[in-house]
């Protein structure tokens, strides 16, 4: 039988109990791979209860960089009874299976194209340990330990992350390197070691951080000036509210007299949050919450009076699986046109895609300048896979001499100095107003802020001559905010192609990776990686200058194709759906899988009509 060969090159896959302690385990083997210089990608995949249920933790490692999934697995750590045929059923052929066998398992309940390694680590933790609980942590210690001789993975690197994670606590660390070699000295006395796949020390790394994308946001709003925070506790989120407290902590105190610069309420529902923030937003202050697609759903009516009374607010969507509760713990970029057009009435708001925690943590700041700037709520769309998992990518840059936008916000002196104020008034033709903040004037500057019609000095009018100039200049605002907003990074193909490809946000990663097959294949397509909405004039001439374009998102509904065309008004016959929403992150396999059986067709016809012409 043949068996897969790879340096540096692989995936591995945990199939673990919820509950049992493993997450640490997996996490500190992936850390161990990192610092022996090798790019590694590792995705959570778990329940949404709290113990019992299956989890899973693949772990791409990969020296060219890519992290996406690929697609497939080469070997696979069946620790769950419960998922050991689906398990089974992912490792390719030639890969490998490890699994305890201290209970037998029949021979028809494995593949026979497949290597399996089988070891006793529930009667090697049960032989060294007594109390219950450390024998189940310490099996996964113990398998980490033989999964390090059978990859070649070196023990003092696991040592050294054990010597950080457990300072100052000496018998945890002893006893943890205990289990560890317990493993090793297993596999070195009774396996042949290491196995065809396999880490090699190298330097691919670099100067990259490992990081998750709400951790990243929540630094990003920090920097970006944020204060305040208001939110209710959702899965995916919670953990930006949660991380931005920790660096308020850090950043927020004045050392001097222990004050605390800022303000962080957990709310009772999201329509409270979102009320809170809206009313921070108008009060001045840089103000964001931190929700999924049910919080939006909540918070629409609030996002509506945001929008028409032009208060900045800045809104991170971790998006999941929906509708309804769906899947809290799968990922999704499925709140697109919930969040486009927020609230009842015709509403359009801008949207940021970051594709991983470096662009979290930019556009978490940027977004918090143009919620100024444009005075409306900023949507940060990030989801699941980039904001609970951790990622490697480029280091966070701030420019201390940066200033912050705070836009078009008219002073006690100009107020003073007679100058004309319309709180609504157009008077520079991008579409937005000068707006003033509380308490700017004694006596000027005041305006009564309100969600029904009014003129453009803040005067309440049913007149249908102030209505349309209002609705029209909110549009010309948004007009004006594609040029303001991150532009799309475009990667061209290596010859001239009729083919593109748009995609944004998480799908970045395997799309990187499917270019680059598909090139190798000899199919080539231009890429344009959508930074925001509302999209720039690029898109549309990047959709005119190629004969077939796919779009590539993860929902059900073709969410930004759909936008694409109404916004654009682009020909849809143009554009080619790619549409991946089982909630597990998108792989390379299925981008390339999908464009490809989509091209054969194009490439046969052209082939009939030019019998002559060779085709690439």
């Amino acid at each position: 039988m043949n068996r897969i060969e790879a340096v540096n090159d692989f995936v591995i896959k945990f199939a673990n109990v919820n509950g049992s302690g493993s997450a640490s385990a997996n996490e500190l083997f992936a850390k161990a791979v990192m610092r022996m210089g090798v790019p590694v990608s590792p995705r959570n995949i778990f329940p949404s209860n709290i113990q019992g249920m299956p989890t899973w933790y693949e772990a791409r490692v990969c020296e060219k960089g890519y992290h996406g999934r690929r697609g497939g697995v080469d070997m696979m750590v069946a620790m769950n009874p419960q998922t050991w045929d689906g398990d089974l059923a992912e490792i390719e052929p030639g890969g490998y299976l490890f699994y305890d066998s201290t209970r037998p398992i029949p021979p028809a309940r494995f593949r026979e194209d497949i290597h399996v390694i089988g070891m006793p680590l529930t009667e090697i933790a049960n032989a060294a340990y007594t109390d219950p609980r450390q024998r189940q942590l310490f099996k996964n210690i113990i398998y980490v330990g033989a999964l390090s001789v059978l990859l070649d993975v070196d023990a003092d690197v696991f040592e050294k992350l054990f010597a950080e994670q457990y300072k100052g606590k000496e018998r945890l660390l002893a006893s943890n390197i205990q289990a560890l070699h317990l493993g090793r000295d297993f596999v070195k006395a009774h396996m042949v070691a290491p196995l065809g796949i396999r880490v090699r020390r190298s330097d691919g790394v670099g100067d990259q951080i490992f990081t998750d994308g709400n951790s990243a946001a929540a630094l990003g709003c920090i920097y970006g000036g944020a204060t305040v925070a208001a939110w209710y506790p959702i899965t995916p989120s919670s953990s930006v509210p949660e991380a931005f407290q920790k660096y308020c902590e850090k950043f927020r105190v004045d050392p001097a007299t222990g004050q605390h610069h800022y303000a962080i309420v957990q709310a009772e529902d999201e329509l409270a949050s979102i009320g809170m923030v809206v009313g921070a937003g108008w009060n001045g202050a840089r103000a964001f919450t931190a929700t999924s697609g049910p919080g939006i759903s909540l918070m629409t009516e609030f996002i509506g009076l945001a929008y028409f009374a032009e208060i900045p607010v800045t809104i991170i969507n971790v998006q999941r699986g929906g509708p309804s509760t769906g899947m809290p713990t799968r990922t999704q970029q499925s709140d697109l046109t919930a969040c486009a057009y927020a609230s009842h009435g015709d509403t359009k708001h801008v949207l940021l895609f970051p594709q991983d925690p470096h662009e979290c943590f930019e556009q978490a700041a940027a977004a918090l300048d143009l919620a100024d700037r444009l005075q409306t709520p900023i949507f940060l769309m990030t989801d699941l896979d980039i904001g609970m998992n951790q990622r490697l990518c480029k280091p966070f840059v701030w420019d201390d001499a940066r200033d912050y936008d705070r836009g078009k916000v008219m002073t006690a002196a100009e107020l003073e100095a007679g100058k004309d104020f319309g709180r609504y008034k157009d008077v520079d033709g991008d579409g937005i107003p000068w707006r003033t903040l509380p308490g700017t004037h004694p006596t000027k500057g005041s305006f009564f802020t309100r969600g029904t019609t009014r003129d453009p000095y803040a005067r309440y009018s049913e007149k249908g001559v102030d209505y349309l100039y209002n609705m029209e200049r909110l549009l010309k605002k948004f007009k004006t905010a594609a040029d303001l907003v991150p532009q799309p990074v475009l990667r061209e193909a290596s010859e001239k192609t009729p083919l593109g490809v748009i995609y944004f946000g998480s799908t970045s990663p395997a799309m990187r990776e499917a270019l680059d097959v598909l090139e190798e294949e000899g199919v080539h397509l231009d890429a344009l990686r959508l930074r925001a909405f509302p999209f720039p004039e690029s898109v549309k001439r990047f959709i005119a200058g190629h004969e077939k374009v796919f779009v590539v998102e993860q929902n059900r509904d073709a969410q930004m194709h759909s936008m694409l065309v109404n916004e654009l008004d682009v020909d849809p016959a143009r554009l080619v759906r790619v549409l991946h929403y089982d909630g597990t992150p998108i792989t390379a396999r299925f981008i390339t899988s999908a464009i490809r059986k989509s091209v054969a067709p194009a490439v046969a016809h052209m082939a009939r009509s030019h019998p002559q012409q060779e085709l690439a």
